[in-house]
């Protein structure tokens, strides 16, 4: 590792679109520092700093567009390390990648977050990048690099890979695509094969909520504010089984504390059709036809109700559970999973606290890349190129 300027130690990344800190929590737990960050919403990027110290003006809320005009504000955080960057990393959300879209990626207007940060690696010329994305970008590969060259010159090899959450441990059924790219000469394909070096099994849906507390079902409206033992609290001291799980996530350390286990509210039916259904089983299932919705589009609505497996994987965790958890009914439970139990399955550590509404929980947690993923990636990233 090259000596760097300051109090900065360790190899140090830029995350863009940074959310609630999934991505950056496992390039952290993998060695990297975070020196900037930049996000869009005011409430996830309140989440992100409550849970890492993160120095004054070393972050930007608000547009990567408005952020890019301003470069110059801020390019001392980085000008300032010998060597620039080590890393810049992002998940830019990328709406017109369709394959029977004609148009090229990078004209579509849909994509503007994508250009947005390109034109973001262009100027910051970061030694290692990331981007992460949905797996379906995979159908427009070629036309991705042919952009990346237009960005970024010559100077970067590159390559993307679909990477299974699952192999690394993590209890969820999650593929996504990750490009990973540099400017030191090292092939990407060994990189990897790096990170391929830390998959292992999958812990189970049921390794992962074992030990939380039980929780009811809120059947009071709009009582989300409200703090009880029976349906749930933001924070409370709670003993946590000591398991194979609990050191995946949190390593050595003791947490004495339990965080954003709350359940949320659901009506008598959506109760009843919960403690019906067996585990594995959907809408079509035969125990709850008598009082299930829907009747008519039962084809299109069979997952509109899903009870999960505790002996699988859980099926991925989205930004949907802000609406409701039909689709994640907790499998010994009447009631969908808490944003606890979903962090879990993301592999958050117990003691990572999410801020602002109850519901707004669940959409950070859904929209987070999972941490455990990510530290094998940067692991990877670390195993391979010198920083």
């Amino acid at each position: 590792m090259s000596n760097k300027k300051g109090s900065v130690s360790k190899p140090t990344f830029i995350d863009l679109f940074a959310g609630s800190g999934g991505l950056s929590l496992g390039l952290e737990q993998a060695g990297f520092q975070s020196i900037f960050f930049n996000e869009i919403m005011p409430v996830y990027a309140s989440t992100y700093m409550a849970n890492r110290k993160v120095k004054k003006g070393h972050y930007y809320v608000g547009d990567i567009n408005k952020l890019n005009e301003e470069l110059d504000k801020y390019k001392h955080i980085w000008e300032n390390i010998d060597g620039g960057v080590d890393l810049v990393c992002g998940g830019p959300p990328c709406q017109g990648f369709s394959s029977a879209n004609r148009q090229r990626v990078i004209d579509d207007p849909r994509n503007g977050l994508y250009k947005a940060y390109l034109k973001f690696l262009s100027a910051v010329r970061p030694k290692v990048f990331i981007m992460e994305n949905v797996k379906g970008m995979a159908q427009r590969i070629d036309e991705i690099k042919d952009n990346f060259k237009e960005y970024l010159g010559e100077d970067y090899r590159f390559e993307a890979r679909i990477l299974k959450a699952q192999d690394f441990g993590v209890p969820q059924n999650r593929e996504r695509l990750i490009f990973i790219g540099n400017r030191l000469g090292v092939n990407p394909a060994d990189i990897f094969t790096a990170i391929n070096a830390y998959r292992r099994q999958p812990f189970t849906l049921g390794d992962a909520l074992r030990g939380l507390p039980h929780l009811e079902a809120r059947k009071v409206k709009n009582a989300s504010d409200v703090e009880e033992i029976a349906t749930g609290l933001t924070e409370m001291q709670f003993t946590y089984e000591r398991n194979d799980f609990y050191r995946f996530i949190n390593g050595d350390r003791e947490i004495t504390k339990l965080y954003n286990h709350k359940n949320r509210y659901n009506n008598e039916r959506d109760i009843e059709i919960y403690r019906r259904l067996p585990q594995g089983a959907n809408s079509l299932h035969e125990s709850i036809q008598d009082i299930m919705p829907y009747k008519r589009r039962l084809g299109i609505f069979k997952d509109k109700y899903f009870k999960l497996d505790e002996t699988q994987i859980c099926k991925t965790i989205t930004s949907h559970m802000k609406y409701d958890c039909n689709m994640y009914i907790h499998p010994w439970e009447a009631r969908g999973l808490s944003p606890r139990e979903a962090a879990r399955v993301q592999t958050f550590p117990d003691d990572y606290v999410f801020l602002g509404a109850q519901n707004g929980w669940y959409a950070q947690i859904g929209n987070a890349v999972p941490v455990k993923l990510a530290e094998a990636i940067g692991k990877g990233i670390l195993d391979t190129v010198k920083l």
